[in-house]
């Protein structure tokens, strides 16, 4: 499953590199390229409970193949357009809104499906491990995407992506699960409902919701205005976007094998908000950077706090749900998580159009710094996990 995964979001980050660098080039916007960004995660949010309602009642993996052929086929029509010459902005925004919601319906069932693969002593471990396939692939993903953007085009890379989905897809077909979820008659609205009680019950949870969302509101838009970086304030090529992304996938990944090296850690959710001031000052450092070697040194250690603030929260979340409830939980989670970066991305590059690049994202990393004092002194929930 984990090499699978890691196959498909390598072809994942080789699209949305060459996605995103293809709608600066198109558009020379970079509120085009927050649209994209927010028609990319929207459908999270509108369609989050529905599909955590799903994987609670159908069995996970048929609702992880059904989002799979979605986002293959969306990567060949992408490629098909790309290659004939008349792919636009609007295509990008439209095949970006149809893989959202392939990834809203996913999502849920994914994040369900691996406790039901580990023992439940392991799933902090499993968790950390999970995030660096993702990460890795930010790492492999990139620099292949900034080969084949310079010598093949675009195109090539939205063709690799959908070539990926092949790999997870066959796994899928043959892996084993613990739990399958049991058909219900209950109406929608009230397995809706028992979901949003069941968080409100919970000490703490709420509390962390509300920080995934100001996590990615906040800290995501480093790496979703990276191409502005790039571009814009370095005058560089796609390689210089891709060597970016990269030390930031790698930076990840490193944060990852410590929070898997850890393990159980005592005192998370204090360490996560520690990390998320951390990964304030971080951002500022690199939103003022004066050259892409520090830049790049900066975003690495960003991607390391990022990762550990992640992985520190997701196990939490993971830890305190049982599994009949994980499904919808885990939907209002990565409504949460997911949900801050659109919204984020779009009034950031409102924001940028108006002020300098460097301004807003160091303004964000400030504010990051902020949330962590808050919730580490004032609103001490998250803090006591």
């Amino acid at each position: 499953m984990w090499i699978g995964a890691c196959t498909s979001q390598v072809g994942t980050q080789i699209q949305t590199t060459a996605q995103s660098w293809t709608v600066l080039a198109l558009s020379h916007n970079s509120f085009y390229l927050g649209v994209d960004q927010f028609l990319g995660q929207i459908p999270v949010a509108v369609l989050a409970l529905l599909a955590g309602v799903l994987a609670d009642r159908r069995d996970r993996r048929r609702v992880l193949l059904g989002s799979q052929y979605t986002q293959l086929a969306c990567a060949f029509a992408m490629a098909a357009l790309a290659f004939s010459g008349v792919l636009r902005v609007w295509h990008i925004w439209c095949i970006s809104f149809v893989v959202g919601t392939a990834q809203a319906f996913g999502s849920p069932s994914y994040s369900a499906l691996i406790p039901t693969l580990v023992p439940k002593e392991h799933l902090p471990n499993a968790i950390a491990l999970n995030s660096i396939q993702f990460n890795l692939a930010r790492v492999i993903g990139p620099s292949i995407a900034g080969i084949a953007l310079t010598t093949l085009g675009a195109a090539w890379c939205f063709s690799l992506n959908g070539v990926s989905f092949f790999g997870v897809i066959a796994i899928l077909y043959v892996i084993q699960v613990s739990f399958v979820p049991q058909r219900s008659s209950e109406r929608v609205i009230d397995s809706m409902k028992q979901g949003i009680s069941f968080i409100g019950g919970q000490e703490g949870m709420k509390a962390v919701i509300v920080l995934a969302f100001l996590i990615t509101f906040l800290g995501f838009q480093s790496i979703a205005f990276l191409p502005v970086f790039a571009s814009e304030v370095f005058h560089g090529k796609p390689t210089t976007y891709a060597a970016m992304l990269s030390f930031s996938g790698a930076g990840a990944v490193v944060g990852a094998l410590l929070v898997a090296g850890l393990g159980k850690a005592k005192h998370q959710g204090r360490n996560a908000l520690i990390g998320l001031c951390v990964l304030g000052i971080l951002t500022v450092a690199f939103a003022l950077s004066p050259s892409v070697p520090f830049s790049c040194a900066m975003i690495f250690l960003a991607g390391m706090a990022l990762l550990s603030v992640f992985a520190m929260i997701s196990s939490l979340i993971q830890v305190m749900t049982p599994d009949q409830m994980r499904g919808r939980v885990m939907s209002i989670f990565n409504l949460a998580l997911r949900g801050g970066g659109p919204v984020g991305a779009v009034i950031a590059g409102a924001l940028i159009r108006k002020f300098h690049a460097p301004i807003v994202i160091a303004s964000a990393g400030g504010l990051m710094v902020c949330v962590g004092l808050f919730f580490l002194s004032v609103n001490r929930r998250v803090a006591t996990l």
